[in-house]
């Protein structure tokens, strides 16, 4: 979910929107928006970016282990072939 203060500035600039007819009503449209705004982006679930930043470092990690493990089964298969007894003699 996003900064709650950025939720807040956001509320604030719709209910600054509104015609100034129904400036009355600005604190209840804020605080309306607000909670709108919040439903929103808890039903989009967004992750955060610290959240975001320890997954990437997690995927960065998996992949270099993978990569290792590659080359350790190539390097094993190039033995293996190289071991190997050759085919039947005609």
């Amino acid at each position: 979910m996003p900064d709650p203060t950025i939720l807040d500035q956001l509320a604030e600039k719709l209910a600054a929107a509104v015609p100034p007819g129904m400036r009355e009503l600005q604190q209840d449209l804020e605080k309306n928006f607000r909670a709108i705004l919040q439903s929103t982006f808890a039903r989009l679930d967004l992750v955060t970016r610290e959240e975001f930043d320890v997954q990437s470092a997690v995927l960065a990690r998996t992949r270099e282990k993978l990569e290792q493990l590659e080359a350790q089964v190539r390097a094993l298969e190039a033995r293996l072939a190289d071991t190997a007894p050759a085919g039947p003699e005609s």
